[in-house]
Order: C-alpha cells, then structure tokens, then sequence
C-alpha cells in the first residue's frame, strides 16, 4: 500500500461509511467516475476486492472491514497532529471543522465572517446539512464542533445554549389571519399547514407545542427546506412555524407577516455541541468562546431593519419590538 495515496483513503472512507459512491462523491466534491478511478486505484494496489454489491447495496468485505479500522486510525492520528500543530503555532493558522443544521446558515456565515476577520490565518470548513446528518457526523466525530436547534440526546455530547432561536408563525401578507390579535392555537389548527421533513428540529418543537394543548396541525405538505417554505407561503399554500432567522433577509420584500398567535414565539435556542470525552484543539476552544459573544455579535443582523422606519413582520410594525424579541 505504499503507493496508496491519502487521497483514495479518505475517498475510500467516505465510502464505507456513507455505503454509497454516489453520496460519497457528493461530500468530497467530486464527480462520481473520479470516485470510482480513485477505488479502482486503491484495490488493485492492496489485490484484493474492498466492496461486494448485493443488489442496490454496497457491503464491506472482510479487506475493506480491516482496511476501514485501519483509515480511522489513521486520521485520528492526523487530527491529533493538526490540533498539536494548531496549539505550537498559537492562533497564527488552523483549521475549523463546522456543521451546522441548514437554519443555522441564516447567522453562521456572519459569526465565521467576524471570526476570520479576527483571527485570518484560520481556515474554515463548514458543512450545512439537516439534522439527521449532523447527527451522523457527530456521532462519527468527523468535524470540531456541532451546531444544532436541539440538545443532541441521540448522541453522547457536550452541549451549550449560546443563542436565542423563537419560532414564529408565518403567513402571506394577504392572508385572512395577518391583521388579526391574539388567534388562538385551535384557529391555527384549522388552516393547511406547511411543515418541515420529519426529523427536523423545527417540526418537532412545533408539534410538541400543539400537542400538549390536545390539538393536531392539519399539514398540507411537507418541504425539507425553509426557502421552499417560505415561497410556498408566499404561494398562498398555507402558513408555518419557522426559526425567526429565516427572515432577515425577506422583510424588505413585504411578502411574509408574523401571526399574532397566543403562545408564540416558541422559545428555544441554539446549541453547539461535541462528543463527550472529545479533546477540542486550541482553535476550537477559541471559537466556543467567540460564541459565547453571539448574541452581541449579531446585533447588526438582528436589528438589519434600523434604515427601514417600519418593520413588515410584526403586526404592529414595531422594529424595535423585533430586535429585542430576536
């Protein structure tokens, strides 16, 4: 294996732990023959065959089982180094490891950007996916820090609230309920909903809350992405509960409008998080402690509404109110 590069390893491993070429070209941004030219490579260097297809569905041999050990040794033996070389030089370079549930990427972008700012020679990598692969990546402790809407209990992890996250209900600016005060939890009942994939952390704060008042949302359709939501809402589909994050970027165009709903906002938080008994490097470290700033940093985001004079997504138009509620 000597002529093996790092390079089909980590493809290799991508692999086997994902069961799928397709998948695995995906997370490594490359295209699927390259994946499959870069195995070809490996197996004729190590003569014996690493993969068996029963089906539609790829199996390790008992080669690619040993050879799979030997891959996470290995780069657990490099992480150790990079987290060794991080600390020696100090903040001067490194490397972050993110990924973040796809709501986090309404306000993660912005906290790296600052990060970077202060801190230039770090470079990041951030994965933004939804919350059943993050879960996977974590479990797999794959990257340096976790960034979820909930407390990971599928997984043994340290966890920290370092941000508020309300979910609020959302409807067309025309719809029949937008200048309506204090509509009861029954009433929302009562009209097509749009609801998040399951799994999703939003989802299931949101039946959580209906459920504990006896009451069941009368969904519509169901849509793994908070854009495509907000669009359907725009559509005239129905309404939904989504993080207020998803909005800052919308409130200029008039479209969407915050229900008045008793009970509401939901409040919840977001968390960061990393597997228990993980030994965080000293750029990691650094960044929980930026984070511990969030609610500060995001001020500008949270408040973006200051040059507008009137803000669309409350009922009473009280930009001040937003800010502080977000």
């Amino acid at each position: 294996m000597r002529h093996s590069t790092l390079r089909q390893l980590e493809v290799f491993e991508a692999i086997a732990r994902l069961k799928s070429f397709t998948r695995a070209a995906e997370e490594l941004f490359l295209t699927q023959p390259t994946v499959s030219m870069q195995i070809k490579k490996l197996t004729d260097e190590i003569g014996l065959p690493l993969f068996e297809q029963v089906g539609k569905k790829i199996y390790l041999t008992d080669a690619g089982q040993e050879l799979y050990r030997t891959c996470l040794g290995i780069f657990e033996h490099f992480s150790h180094f990079e987290m060794v070389a991080s600390n020696m030089k100090g903040l001067k370079s490194g490397k972050l490891k993110l990924a973040v549930v796809t709501t986090a990427k309404y306000f993660t972008p912005r906290l790296l950007g600052m990060f970077c700012q202060q801190y230039p020679g770090i470079d990041i990598s951030l994965q933004v996916t939804n919350r059943e692969r993050v879960l996977e990546r974590m479990a797999d402790n794959r990257d340096d820090l976790y960034i979820l809407g909930q407390v990971p209990k599928e997984v043994d992890a340290v966890a920290q609230a370092f941000l508020e996250n309300p979910l609020v209900v959302l409807a067309s600016v025309n719809h029949p309920l937008a200048q309506k005060k204090k509509i009861t939890p029954k009433r929302i009942t009562e009209e097509p909903f749009i609801s998040r994939e399951p799994g999703s952390g939003t989802r299931m704060a949101t039946e959580r809350f209906f459920s504990d008042k006896g009451l069941r949302l009368k969904i519509r359709m169901e849509l793994g992405s908070n854009e495509a939501i907000k669009q359907a809402i725009i559509g005239g589909l129905g309404i939904s509960v989504l993080s207020r994050h998803t909005l800052a970027l919308d409130a200029p165009t008039g479209q969407l409008v915050v229900l008045d709903v008793q009970g509401f906002p939901i409040d919840r938080h977001w968390y960061y998080a990393y597997p228990s008994g993980k030994q965080l490097s000293i750029v990691a470290q650094t960044f929980l402690e930026y984070l511990q700033q969030a609610p500060q940093l995001l001020v500008d985001i949270s408040c973006h509404y200051a040059n507008i004079g009137h803000c669309p997504l409350l009922p009473d138009g009280n930009k001040e109110s937003f800010c502080n509620r977000l």
